[in-house]
């Protein structure tokens, strides 16, 4: 099956390039310049990946893609832009990127990375939705992003959400601070700060305060462990 991707870019020599070499890689291609135009055609739900650029004319390609996700279109999207410091990608990914490249590119790797975000969306196509997850008398409903523990409401949300639903898919492993790096913060690099563990340091006060026994585990060394046992 031919997958189809958009294309949002305002250069239309870029675009022509980009489109061109996706189209030869067996790609169906359909291109625009405009993130209004963008919105629209992406709204749709016609198409397996989003490509899109930021600095686009009649809406913003952050703006376009954070209205996608308000109104819970999931489709994959890269973005390719100019804009590469770490707080320019840090942005993009927060607005709800799926991955973030920055010009100029090789297309080798625009290929390679377009190809891992459609595995991926496969993946997860396949996977059964899970919308409940349970840690001994910890309870996280994921449709709701809400947090009991003992029946008790806990006020966890954005951030900490994110992570804590991270340490339940791994109840009872050890997950370093690299991996939680990579998965919540989408850095494939050591920052050199304490973001993991301040962040931990958090969730672990609003999970325990109250409670009789620890759930939330520092493996010395090592990393942090979800789970009522010791």
């Amino acid at each position: 099956m031919t997958r189809k991707i958009l294309l949002v870019e305002d250069d239309a020599a870029a675009a022509g390039y980009v489109a061109k070499g996706l189209q030869e890689a067996g790609f169906a291609v359909e291109t625009c310049g405009d993130g209004r135009d963008g919105l629209f055609l992406a709204s749709e739900g016609i198409f397996d990946l989003i490509i899109a650029d930021r600095m686009l004319p009649g809406l913003d390609g952050l703006a376009m893609l954070g209205a996608l996700r308000a109104a819970k279109i999931r489709t994959p999207v890269l973005v390719l832009s100019a804009l590469g410091t770490v707080d320019d990608r840090v942005k993009g990914l927060h607005a709800g990127a799926d991955d973030y490249l920055t010009k100029p590119f090789s297309f080798a790797e625009l290929r390679a990375r377009i190809e891992a975000l459609l595995r991926r969306a496969e993946r997860s196509a396949a996977e059964p939705q899970v919308t409940r997850l349970v840690v001994g008398d910890l309870e996280i409903d994921l449709l709701a992003r809400s947090v009991t523990r003992q029946g008790r409401a806990l006020p966890i949300g954005g951030r900490e959400f994110n992570l804590l639903e991270f340490l339940a898919r791994h109840a009872g492993q050890v997950v370093t601070r690299t991996m939680m790096l990579e998965k919540i913060w989408n850095y494939h690099f050591d920052p050199g700060s304490n973001v993991v563990d301040v962040h931990i340091g958090r969730l672990r006060r609003k999970l325990e305060e109250g409670f009789d026994s620890p759930i939330l585990h520092t493996v010395r060394g090592a990393g942090y462990r979800l789970s009522l046992d010791a």
